[in-house]
């Protein structure tokens, strides 16, 4: 899902001057009408320093490290797959890679419209898990999301930002909810669209591989 960024070109126009010399000749014997042209100096390549500094005062640049490369720091991949859920992980600078239960939510004619990521919260909290799930920007706000695991009864959330990726639900589970998951066998996620507010476009939430999936996020994440 993407920021929204500006981006600031910057053109610099660097001016070199060679200097021609003229020798002259001797007094005597030769005419001042014959004066000798030396060629003109020849530039050199300026040195660079190790700060990418050259010797007139450019920054000649350096080149980008691996944290800003394919597969550097702030990178994300996928760790592993867990039936329909996968293990998302972002690699850090130090210490653990933090990791996320993933699944993308498609409608019946396979259009991907939702997604949800699910992590582990540590002991003690009212919380047992925490997720976010990011809807598209048509979505209607004052209708919240709901969850519905199987035959249970629904519960509602409400959105808490949108930004260009789409809106965002942060959004917390009790120790009841995520057995609820590892129980179950299927889940739905309804949003409401707000072009059309009379009617709900309802996902299937796979909870196929969620039990594995959950305890290996857990397991990656020390909780």
């Amino acid at each position: 899902m993407s920021d929204l960024m500006k981006t600031l070109s910057v053109a610099a126009l660097v001016a070199f001057g060679a200097l021609a010399a003229q020798a002259q000749t001797p007094a005597a014997e030769t005419p001042a009408e014959t004066a000798t042209e030396t060629p003109a100096a020849t530039p050199t390549e300026p040195a660079v320093a190790a700060d990418g500094v050259g010797t007139n005062g450019l920054n000649l640049g350096e080149e980008v490290g691996a944290e800003a490369s394919e597969g550097g720091v702030g990178s994300t991949y996928v760790q592993a797959e867990h039936g329909d859920w996968e293990v998302r992980c972002v690699r850090a600078e130090e210490g653990k890679d933090p990791c996320q239960l993933y699944q993308l939510l498609s409608d019946e004619a396979g259009n991907a419209v939702a997604e949800i990521s699910i992590f582990g919260l540590p002991a003690g909290q009212q919380a047992a898990a925490g997720a976010t799930v990011i809807t598209p920007l048509e979505t209607l706000l004052t209708a919240q999301l709901t969850i519905a695991v199987d035959t249970a009864k629904a519960k509602r959330y409400p959105y808490t930002f949108c930004a260009a990726a789409g809106c965002f639900a942060r959004i917390g589970f009790t120790a009841p909810d995520v057995a609820g998951f590892k129980a179950g066998a299927k889940a739905a996620l309804t949003i409401v669209p707000a072009a059309a507010p009379d009617e709900k476009v309802v996902l299937n939430l796979s909870l196929k591989g969620f039990t594995a999936g959950y305890d290996a996020v857990n397991a990656a994440n020390g909780n």
